[in-house]
């Protein structure tokens, strides 16, 4: 963890200017820029943890730049500009117990969701505080520190294991079906769901916190020792067949789900046993 140490001038005035709001418990960096992963196409993510929601007038105030969104609720609340160099910032504003309540869902009530299960516990692990008003974000980050749950684990493994090919409405089902109609869409679509489905798998399989959709297969690479022998040539393909609606989409489908297959009975988790979550 990195302690209340300003990534850049910015950052510092950023996170000074949301603590000067009485609601406002932390602010972090998180994502590329944390990690120190970031490219020229990487945006800076901020997040303001808080106790109650801030006016809009006064988000309004710190917001500065040449072109300023507002209140996006796309995905989570927040706030997107661009400042005057191009530099991309998205603020994210987030309640303090609903932090609380997604690290019990992982790290106390084992509850899995359809892909990206445990991605909200990486990145608290991957934040950088900027400002911690009473240390809350602190022992948040110093909870989020705990060992892999075998529990979520397995909870992980039953929820998205019978997706991939065993069950009638697996994914690879659909997109046999997508291929059929020559439906190009929804074949994409399905094969985006495979996918997110057999990486919480493989991350779960390694007891690593999922790190979010981006940088995927290089994240495989470096984190998962347990991982299918050709996953970066079979998930390219895939995704290049998928976009055609073309059949060798579910050869390599059915080669990633056969591996992680092997990779679970090896794991003392045949698949038989992981279905039904």
């Amino acid at each position: 963890m990195t302690d209340i140490t300003p990534l850049s001038d910015t950052l510092a005035r950023l996170a000074a200017a949301y603590a000067a709001q009485p609601q406002v418990t932390a602010v972090v960096c998180a994502g590329s820029r944390s990690m120190e992963l970031a490219d020229s196409a990487s945006d800076t993510d901020i997040y303001v943890y808080v106790t109650a929601p801030l006016p809009i007038e006064a988000r309004a105030d710190i917001a500065r730049g040449t072109r300023v969104e507002f209140d996006n609720r796309f995905f989570e609340p927040g706030d997107e500009w661009l400042d005057a160099s191009g530099r991309h910032f998205d603020v994210m504003f987030r309640e303090t117990r609903w932090l609380e309540d997604q690290l019990d869902r992982m790290l106390v009530r084992h509850e899995a969701w359809v892909g990206y299960s445990t991605a909200f516990w990486h990145n608290v692990r991957a934040s950088r505080i900027l400002f911690d008003r009473d240390g809350w974000f602190a022992a948040q980050w110093a909870r989020a520190q705990a060992a892999y749950p075998e529990p979520l684990r397995r909870a992980i493994v039953a929820k998205n294991q019978p997706l991939l090919a065993a069950n009638l409405s697996s994914y690879l089902h659909q997109i046999e079906l997508a291929i059929a109609r020559d439906d190009p869409v929804s074949a994409n679509h399905r094969t985006a769901a495979f996918l997110a489905s057999l990486f919480d798998i493989l991350f779960a399989l390694n007891r690593v916190p999922h790190p979010g959709e981006k940088r995927l297969l290089e994240h495989a690479q470096r984190l998962c020792p347990l991982r299918p022998p050709n996953l970066g040539t079979d998930v390219r393909a895939m995704i290049a067949a998928a976009g055609l609606a073309d059949a060798t989409t579910l050869e390599h489908g059915q080669r990633l789900a056969e591996a992680i297959d092997e990779l679970l009975r090896a794991e003392g988790l045949p698949p038989s046993a992981a279905r039904g979550g």
